[in-house]
């Protein structure tokens, strides 16, 4: 049976499956540097590629640059469109509780036990003494302590918050908002524009005023200076599509996104040309950039970000609304990879670097090995007694 859940379902599987594939070719970027990051140098940009391999292919670098554009936005927009059926279901208080268990735990387990072990062949690159004595005790000496790919995480858990915490002390007020916006979702024109419009607001301003691929690290907590309430708008987005039920608007089997998959994907394509067209002229500027210019280099990714989540969502409501058995032995098992899989692109990445080979076939091991080890780690995690118990409380939280 053809559903919109379905569909969402497996889109889960493919953005995660997008995520490990975007680490797994950043030690080929072409537009990488010649050499490795020394690990102890700030701003610490080995947090961004953490191994620099001599093979590149400068279209990795068009596919990573898409991928940053829309698909964490994508991400926070998925998480919430089931948040409010889940508040309405089992309130507040048990909401909060389950994600305590789901998101606070892992983030905390992710962050402090494997994030160490998952950088530590980047430090081995450019040190002097490999040990392990040695590289713990630079870590330690960091101003702060990396999250990797899990700050999604902390940030996931505050937005989560910030709803329960509508669903109190605000509910009417939400509720009014939220169908208003949810009926939007039906009629293609003023929901895009009301997007476009708060995105903007949210986007534009901040990324005038900070350099819109700086990020700032407090302890293990982490997010780029400009994104935070450009991801907020997504997650609210998906709570005001997701309330009124996944079955109608804008996620509806035969609704106009369905019918409209290739104009949104054209539009993507127009907007991801125009933002790297921005960023180019950006990157040729002596100094700061004009204001002209990073206004449309803002605006752009704005614009290219709301078109690309769209068209993933088209492609899925349209090709993937049913049961696929390729996707399927991934499917309980995604929130897993995404929480592992960066130790072992990592590793990967560093045990080629040795080897002379075309940089689409390292990536395409890394990939591979990254994809099939993280599968059978958490097939393995997943048989401990109290990660088992947590995944049957949570069950039940949520019932």
């Amino acid at each position: 049976m053809s559903t919109p859940g379905l569909a969402l379902k497996n889109l889960r599987v493919i953005v995660i499956i997008i995520v490990v594939a975007v680490h797994a070719v950043m030690a080929y970027l072409g537009s990488s540097p010649a050499s490795s990051f020394n690990f102890d140098d700030p701003p610490f940009r080995w947090r961004s590629i953490p191994i620099v391999d001599q093979e590149r292919w400068y279209g990795f670098d068009i596919f990573c640059a898409f991928q940053d554009i829309y698909l964490i936005s994508l991400l926070f927009f998925l998480s919430g469109v089931f948040v409010w059926p889940s508040l309405a279901r089992s309130g507040a208080r048990i909401f909060l509780r389950d994600r305590l268990l789901r998101i606070g735990i892992p983030f905390a387990l992710t962050v402090g036990l494997l994030m160490p072990l998952a950088y530590y062949p980047v430090y081995r690159v450019t040190a002097v003494d490999p040990g392990l004595a040695a590289f713990w005790e630079h870590w330690l000496a960091l101003p702060f302590w990396p999250s990797g790919p899990p700050w999604f995480l902390w940030v996931l858990l505050v937005f989560d918050s910030i709803a329960a915490g509508l669903y109190l002390f605000a509910r009417p007020y939400v509720d009014a908002l939220r169908c208003r916006v949810g009926e939007l979702g039906a009629r293609p024109l003023p929901f895009l524009i009301a997007l476009l419009c708060a995105s903007a607001l949210a986007y534009v301003p901040p990324a005038l005023v900070f350099n819109p691929w700086d990020w700032l690290q407090l302890g293990p907590f982490s997010f780029q200076y400009c994104r935070p309430l450009h991801y907020l708008v997504y997650f609210f987005a998906g709570i005001c599509v997701g309330a009124p039920g996944i079955e109608r608007g804008l996620l509806a089997p035969d609704g106009w996104l369905v019918h409209r998959w290739v104009a949104v994907g054209a539009a993507a394509c127009v907007g991801f040309l125009i933002w790297l067209g921005m960023v180019g002229l950006a990157m040729t500027s002596d100094g700061a950039a004009p204001r002209v210019v990073q206004f449309g280099q803002a605006l752009g990714f704005v614009g290219c970000c709301a078109a690309a989540v769209l068209f993933m969502l088209a492609l899925v409501l349209r090709f993937a609304n049913r049961p696929l058995p390729a996707l399927e032995p991934l499917q309980d098992k995604t929130y897993g990879i995404y929480l592992v899989h960066y130790l072992f692109s990592i590793w990967l990445q560093y045990a080629l670097l040795g080897f002379a080979m075309p940089a689409m076939a390292k990536a395409v091991i890394v990939l591979a090995g990254t994809l099939a080890m993280s599968w059978v780690s958490v097939l393995a995690i997943y048989r401990i007694q109290a990660i088992a118990w947590i995944r049957r409380r949570v069950r039940v939280l949520t019932r």
